[in-house]
C-alpha cells in the first residue's frame, strides 16, 4: 500500500477567545468532515469541544467532545458538496439522535450508527456527548455487504463481534499518533471487515428480529400500561430479553422503551378521563395509579401530548 495523505489534526475551543468558539467550532467540523454543513448553538458563547483526527487516503477517524450542538446538511449542501462515503459514529458517553429519511433515531453508548451525508440530515447531540466518527469509502461496505441499498442505521456494539468492532475503534483512536500509514489503514480495513460480518450475521441488529422485538415489547407495554410499577427493565425481564435488546428495538423504531411507556400511559389516562367509572377519581389519583410523579407532570405531559389539560377531557 503506497503512503500518500497523511493528516494529523488536533483543536480545542480552548484555544480562541469564548465569543469566537461557535465560528472555530463549525471551522473544525469542515476541516474534519465536509465544507458544506450547518450548525444550530443554543448557547453561543464560550462553546467547548475538541477533536483528534487522522485521516489517509482511504479512512479517518476523529475522536471528539462538545456541548449541545445540532449539525445539519439541506439538500442545497448535498448538491454544492457531494459526499457519498459512510460514518460509523459510536458515542462513548452521552446521546446523539440523528433524523434522516423520515426517521428519529436516538444513540447512546454501546449504539452505534452508520449513515452517508449525501442527503439531507440533522444529528443533535447532549452538552458533554464524547464519541468516535469513521469515514469509510462507501465501496468498502457496499462490495462486502453485496448490496446497494445501504444498511440498517442502528448496529449493537454491546457484545460479541459488534464490541470487538467498538474496542477496534477505540484503540485506533487512541494510538492514531503512534501508528504508521500502512498500519493504521490495515486496522482501518480489519475494522471495516468485522462491522460487515456483523451487519450480515444473525444478531438482533437484523431488521426481521427488530421488528419481531419492537412489535412484542410494543403489545407488552400497551397491555401494562395501566401498572405503575412498569420500567423498561420489568419489560426487558418479562419478555425474556435484555434491556439493551428492548432499547434497540424501539431505537429501530423511532423510540425509547420510557417514552412508550409514557405514550401508553398517556393514552390510557385519556381513556379514562372519559370513561364514567373513572369520574369519581381525582386527577392526581389517576396520575399516580399510572406511575407519574405528580399531577402537574401528568397534566404538562397530558397537555403537550393531546393538546388538552386533563380537566378539559373530562368536562367534554
Amino acid at each position: 500500500m503506497k503512503d500518500g495523505v497523511d493528516l494529523f489534526e488536533t483543536g480545542t475551543t480552548s484555544a480562541v477567545a469564548p465569543h469566537e468558539r461557535t465560528d472555530y467550532w463549525g471551522e473544525l467540523i469542515q476541516l474534519c468532515h465536509c465544507r458544506r454543513v450547518g450548525f444550530a448553538f443554543p448557547r453561543l458563547s464560550d462553546f467547548r469541544g475538541r477533536v483528534a483526527l487522522r485521516r489517509t487516503d482511504n479512512y479517518q477517524i476523529v475522536a471528539w467532545q462538545a456541548d449541545i450542538v445540532t449539525y445539519y446538511r439541506t439538500a442545497r449542501h448535498v448538491r454544492e458538496d457531494a459526499d457519498g462515503d459512510y460514518r460509523l459514529m459510536l458515542p462513548t458517553t452521552g446521546q446523539l439522535t440523528i433524523w434522516q429519511d423520515d426517521r428519529h433515531v436516538p444513540m447512546t453508548p454501546g449504539i452505534g450508527g452508520l449513515m452517508t451525508i449525501d442527503q439531507p440530515f440533522a444529528i443533535t447531540q447532549v452538552s458533554g456527548t464524547e464519541g468516535l466518527t469513521m469515514t469509510i469509502p462507501r465501496g468498502e461496505i457496499d462490495h462486502r455487504l453485496g448490496r446497494a441499498a445501504p444498511p440498517a442505521p442502528l448496529v449493537d456494539l454491546t457484545s460479541g463481534l459488534g464490541r470487538v468492532v467498538a474496542d477496534l475503534a477505540t484503540s485506533l483512536a487512541a494510538e492514531r499518533d503512534t501508528l504508521t500509514h500502512s498500519q493504521f489503514d490495515a486496522v482501518s480495513e480489519r475494522l471495516v471487515e468485522l462491522l460487515c460480518m456483523h451487519i450480515a450475521g444473525d444478531h438482533p441488529t437484523e431488521h426481521c428480529h427488530l421488528t419481531d422485538v419492537e412489535s412484542r415489547v410494543r403489545h407488552y407495554i400497551r397491555t401494562n400500561a395501566h401498572d405503575p410499577e412498569l420500567t423498561p427493565a420489568a419489560v426487558a425481564r418479562a419478555l425474556g430479553w435484555s434491556l439493551r435488546q428492548v432499547q434497540l428495538a424501539l431505537q429501530h423504531g423511532g423510540t425509547t422503551p420510557r417514552e412508550l411507556i409514557k405514550e401508553e400511559r398517556l393514552r390510557l389516562a385519556h381513556a379514562r378521563l372519559q370513561n364514567p367509572t373513572y369520574h369519581h377519581w381525582s386527577i392526581a389519583t389517576l396520575a399516580a395509579g399510572l406511575g407519574f410523579s405528580s399531577a402537574s407532570s401528568f397534566s404538562t405531559a397530558f397537555r403537550r401530548r393531546f393538546g388538552a389539560t386533563p380537566r378539559d377531557i373530562r368536562r367534554s
